[in-house]
């Protein structure tokens, strides 16, 4: 019973603690400077589908493509004998993680180029992927799994999630790998995802207090630069324990992003928003048409006729003026902000009227 008193003070303690509540590992903060990804790329054919391929009169990179391929495997045809429709001209793209070796396989996907209806069932003729620089770096060949199914018939189609971009796991294997040096010399670099003073301050104060006075600097708001070992393997364990250590981030400059298109808005919780007063009304108009038949009498010998009458209203409802209290934290700005009463489209003008008045302590962006 001591032992369950001494762990529950114990936790308590530990959560109190400042600095260690929203702590981060460096890891996920900051990244080695050249231990990076590298984008590849391919040109290539998919085969073996039900007949959802390109239509080849539409698309005269696919028959090219196919007079290219069975030309390198021994076998000529005219142009105009190609009528396929189970083959699709596709693009596939890939990541080369840090560190990759010839012999590793990275996963794949593969994208369609032509008017393919569906990449279900095909598969993927070996194609090269080249990087940046023109050179091959992988060979992918393999299944194409795609997370789809769709049914036609009768002029009738009914489809579930997409059809013309599917993966391969597993489906490229590493033929070149990149050189990815551990920083230079007696130090390496760490880079901030994102550049912030008080953050890379606290990096280098993490990793003094942790090896030793020296051993980190801050460059900028975005680089750290830190003695290691020079012995790669004592370089490596270095490096595995500077990435564990905890670290509090630095908050965030307030922001508040606007996207007019659907009506989002997202802020973080350095927003602040000071005493104003708002007023919003809605404005809508709405018109009504009534169609009505004139039908003469049966000796009257006239002609049947459609008339339309239209009605017009515009209907303009009260805005009250509500009294937006000071808020210095996020919770308080949504209850005021919700206590006006707007819709999201609404509130893309109200918030960017309170920016323009000083009430809204934060950097407005619209996507």
């Amino acid at each position: 019973m001591r032992n369950g008193w001494k762990f529950a003070i114990g936790l308590m303690a530990l959560l109190g603690t400042p600095g260690l509540t929203n702590a981060e590992r460096i890891k996920d903060l900051a990244s080695v400077q050249g231990v990076r990804v590298n984008q590849l790329a391919g040109y290539g054919l998919v085969v073996g589908l039900d007949g959802s391929g390109d239509q080849t009169t539409q698309t005269p990179f696919t028959v090219q493509s196919i007079i290219n391929m069975l030309g390198q495997l021994g076998v000529n045809l005219p142009p105009s004998s190609l009528q396929l429709k189970n083959v699709a001209a596709v693009m596939v793209t890939s990541s080369l993680p840090a560190f990759a070796r010839p012999g590793q396989t990275i996963d794949v996907t593969v994208s369609s180029l032509g008017n393919a209806k569906s990449l279900r069932g095909g598969t993927l003729v070996m194609t090269p992927l080249k990087g940046a620089d023109g050179q091959v770096y992988a060979i992918s060949q393999g299944s194409v799994l795609v997370g789809g199914v769709g049914a036609a018939s009768g002029g009738s189609s009914a489809q579930v999630n997409h059809l013309s971009v599917g993966r391969i796991p597993a489906g490229a294997t590493v033929e070149r790998a990149v050189e990815t040096p551990l920083g230079q010399g007696d130090f390496i670099n760490l880079e901030l995802n994102q550049g912030d003073f008080t953050t890379a301050d606290r990096v280098v104060q993490a990793i003094n207090r942790r090896f030793g006075h020296d051993t980190a600097s801050a460059a900028d708001a975005r680089q750290v630069r830190v003695r290691a070992p020079r012995d790669i393997n004592q370089r490596v364990s270095f490096l595995a324990q500077v990435e564990n250590l905890p670290v509090q981030p630095g908050s965030g400059a307030a922001k508040v992003i606007l996207n007019a298109r659907t009506g989002s808005i997202v802020m973080n919780q350095s927003v602040e928003v000071d005493n104003c007063a708002v007023a919003h009304g809605n404005l809508s108009v709405t018109i009504s048409v009534d169609n009505q038949v004139s039908q003469p009498n049966a000796l009257a010998g006239g002609e049947t006729t459609t008339t339309q009458n239209a009605q017009i209203e515009i209907k303009e409802q009260k805005g009250e003026l509500v009294v937006v209290a000071a808020s210095p934290s996020l919770g308080e700005v949504v209850k005021a902000l919700n206590a006006i009463g707007a819709s999201p489209q609404d509130l893309l003008a109200i918030l960017q009227a309170m920016k323009a008045a000083g009430a809204l302590r934060a950097e407005l962006e619209i996507i």
